[in-house]
């Protein structure tokens, strides 16, 4: 009897502790808007939850390291093949559903689609909005941005950006927000094919350099391709996210560092 007491009082002492561990130690990306979690974390993009404060709130976070994102193009060599980034986008790849996590619009991407970086295979897991964009091009600030959010087998990162501008309606943009709007939390099934290259620049010369994801937590070592071309979108599309978003969702410039930018040939 007494053996089985002592048991029984053990499994709990080690049920205790693996829910304690489980709340000190969480799921590294519960409080990364560019994984495919689709939870609301506590960081803002204003106030005392506001970018400048990311590094404190994110206590092992990247948000203080000196190769961080987003930055200024400008001052760039011309040095990089094209060939460097192949993009492999089909016609029949499903996107999975599409989510308000109270940060952006996400729209989550089943396997398929995927881009090739020296010899190194990155899936794309989902892309989502900035409104106004967050890298410059020479100073000038686009009124929205497009990251697809990439991911290796070893896990590393890489993110393609793609400037809008107010122009002519978007036939992809009007299929993207047939599922809005979304309230903040919610997650819409959406399975249905969607064409990636549909928005896409027409002329694809990209800028390249290494940073970091631009929301906690600031995940370095990133690999960013920024399309040069923007392509356009009317402002009736860009009012439909504009009010589903936080107000001026984007991170302010970061400091370069030093850091190689490089244009396509």
């Amino acid at each position: 009897m007494r053996n089985i007491l002592f048991i029984c009082a053990l499994l709990i002492v080690i049920q205790a502790c693996r829910q304690q561990k489980n709340m000190e130690f969480p799921n590294e990306t519960t409080s990364d808007v560019e994984t495919l979690n689709t939870e609301v974390s506590h960081w803002e993009y204003e106030g005392e939850a506001g970018p400048e404060h990311w590094a404190m709130i994110e206590e092992y976070s990247d948000c203080d390291g000196l190769d961080q994102s987003p930055i200024n193009i400008v001052n760039y060599d011309r040095g990089i093949s094209k060939g460097s980034l192949q993009i492999f986008y089909a016609d029949s790849t499903h996107i999975y559903n599409v989510v308000n996590n109270g940060h952006t619009i996400q729209y989550n991407f089943a396997e398929g689609d995927y881009i090739m970086l020296e010899e190194e295979r990155f899936d794309l897991k989902q892309f989502h909005f900035h409104e106004p964009a967050e890298h410059l091009i020479e100073g000038i600030r686009y009124p929205m941005v497009i990251h697809l959010v990439h991911r290796s087998a070893t896990g590393d990162y890489a993110v393609l950006a793609v400037m809008a501008k107010e122009d002519k309606s978007s036939e992809p943009f009007d299929f993207l927000e047939r599922y809005l709007p979304i309230q903040q939390g919610d997650t819409i099934l959406v399975d249905l094919a969607f064409d990636m290259n549909l928005n896409l620049p027409e002329v694809r010369a990209y800028f390249s350099y290494t940073g970091s994801l631009t929301t906690p937590p600031c995940t370095e070592n990133v690999k960013w391709f920024i399309f040069r071309d923007p392509i356009t979108v009317s402002l009736e599309q860009v009012e439909v996210l504009r009010k589903l978003m936080p107000l001026n969702n984007y991170r302010n410039e970061q400091d370069r560092n030093n850091r190689i930018i490089l244009l396509s040939e």
